[in-house]
């Protein structure tokens, strides 16, 4: 059965990745493990974003958890029936799959701002974004990574954590979104097989009791 398969392995990928995306948040606010450019606030102001801390991180709590119970065999809890139950995991899978794409995608957008804009650093001219206006293209030229002279490879430590940071909440986002279809699909095809099910059976109780409505004619 889907739940008791697919859905749990997703909800355990979902752990590493959804503490990496928290990890590299955190880390982005200690270039080279110093703490004096958070102090001065010498960094870049999409690190006050909180896009792996909050985004890749906290809002996948929702759906690692539930993604996890749906392989518990007590998953339509205290209603009295399987569709009650499964009509309610099937709600509360979709909200919690909103949750978990927003907060994917929230951690992608800004993740993705920040490899645009570049690092805040100390340049000839101060503190400034020196890669503002290059539209990215300095993530492929190394040789203009000098301009920036403090924090020291900041610009290495910036590409580093916002591309992990990028790449981790992409494949939340992925996984998330698999998760929907398939469950989709299953329930559909579920359905129909169940639906088809039923009509066999119907099919052969009416059989079984023609037979035995003729069996006691003859009797008789």
């Amino acid at each position: 059965m889907y739940c008791g398969n697919y859905a749990r392995c997703i909800g355990i990928t979902l752990i590493p990745l959804a503490v990496s995306c928290f990890v590299a948040d955190i880390l982005l606010y200690f270039p080279n493990g110093e703490t004096k450019y958070a102090e001065r606030d010498q960094l870049t102001f999409v690190v006050w974003f909180f896009e792996g801390i909050g985004g890749g991180g906290i809002l996948m709590i929702f759906p690692i958890v539930v993604f996890i119970g749906l392989g518990n065999e007590n998953i339509y809890g205290h209603c009295r029936s399987k569709i009650c139950g499964k009509n309610r995991a099937m709600v509360t899978t979709v909200m919690v799959s909103l949750i978990g794409m927003a907060g994917g995608g929230y951690c992608f957008n800004v993740s993705l701002l920040g490899l645009l804009k570049g690092p805040y650093c100390l340049t000839e001219l101060g503190w400034n974004y020196p890669f503002n206006n290059t539209n990215g293209r300095y993530l492929t030229n190394l040789t203009i990574w000098n301009e920036c002279s403090e924090p020291s490879h900041i610009v290495a430590w910036n590409v580093t954590l916002f591309s992990i940071l990028l790449a981790f909440s992409g494949v939340e986002i992925v996984l998330i979104i698999v998760h929907v279809i398939i469950g989709l699909a299953e329930g559909a095809f579920g359905n129909c097989c169940r639906s088809h099910e039923n009509k066999s059976k119907e099919c052969i109780e009416i059989d079984v009791n023609v037979e035995t409505v003729y069996q006691n004619h003859g009797a008789v």
